[in-house]
């Protein structure tokens, strides 16, 4: 029997509009009536995630900041971090500056972005269908240097970039490459998204990257709660879309990747399900967990 299955949020268990469907929402219950427990594995920020965990029903943990803790649920407390210190997340923002490219910073609870553009404009069309006490929180912050140099005990989850040329974001990976206790997600593939405008449906497509400390991935979080919950690695399930998702596809007992995933992530996987849009998530938990 499988004990644990993690899932990642956007491009996997949200649809393409952001929403968990009914049908999802229902398998995942059903997983979790019968013995199996669900939690969410996203680089969201806690506040993001809390509020799905709450709406599909998972109420002991989730991971947030793509492994960068571990939150537990009914304690309401952090129980495993590895944040970036704020040096570093300086250093990034200055090379982001004075390349002119797009960028946010997660921190625990908030997403702070100079511009509502890319994957920030994606959650504040998001939050509109969304009551306030369920919204992303987004601060847009005029000098982001300034702002953070000036902050004190706020926690730094990742800076995300992103740029809709290929070639400008390909040199500014160039240069990241160069700052030393970071990991960088390579990501080659562009990312694509839909908003509502009025009547009309508009895809936003953007390259992006993540950057987090080192040694910050989902599946070092997972691994770390599976052992406090004295679980093999062989009862878990994970199911993503991304390169930030390979870690954990690969080392679970079954790892599955969406069926809109980059071919590369799909090779990798034990098994392909269908994709965000077509509830790939129910599909695959009624495969595995037997519903």
């Amino acid at each position: 029997m499988y004990k644990l299955v993690a899932i990642d949020l956007d491009g996997t268990m949200l649809d393409s509009y952001g929403q968990v469907t009914e049908n999802t929402k229902n398998v995942i219950q059903k997983t979790i009536e019968k013995g199996t427990d669900v939690i969410i594995a996203s680089g969201r920020p806690i506040d993001s995630i809390k509020t799905i965990a709450k709406e599909i029903g998972s109420k002991k943990y989730f991971i947030a900041g793509n492994g960068a803790l571990i939150y537990d649920i009914q304690k309401n407390e952090v129980l495993y971090e590895k944040y970036m210190n704020k040096e570093k997340v300086l250093e990034i923002i200055k090379i982001c500056e004075q390349n002119s490219i797009s960028y946010n910073v997660y921190t625990e609870e908030t997403i702070l972005s100079n511009a509502l553009k890319y994957n920030v404009l994606y959650y504040y069309k998001e939050n509109l269908k969304k009551q306030e006490e369920k919204r992303t929180h987004i601060n847009i912050v005029e000098n982001m240097y300034e702002y953070i140099q000036k902050m004190t005990n706020e926690k730094f989850l990742k800076i995300t970039i992103c740029d809709e040329n290929k070639t400008v974001f390909k040199s500014i990976l160039n240069k990241l490459k160069k700052v030393k206790d970071i990991e960088i997600l390579e990501v080659s593939h562009m990312s694509r998204k839909v908003i509502e405008q009025g009547t009309e449906e508009v895809p936003i497509e953007y390259y992006y990257t993540e950057i987090s400390s080192k040694n910050v991935d989902k599946w070092d979080a997972i691994e770390y709660l599976i052992s406090r919950l004295n679980i093999k690695k062989e009862e878990v399930i994970t199911i993503g879309d991304n390169v930030n998702d390979k870690q954990m596809i690969i080392n679970a007992g079954v790892g599955i990747a969406m069926g809109q995933s980059t071919p590369k992530l799909k090779e990798l996987a034990d098994y392909v399900t269908s994709s965000n849009s077509e509830e790939g998530v129910a599909k695959a938990l009624k495969k595995f967990i037997n519903l």
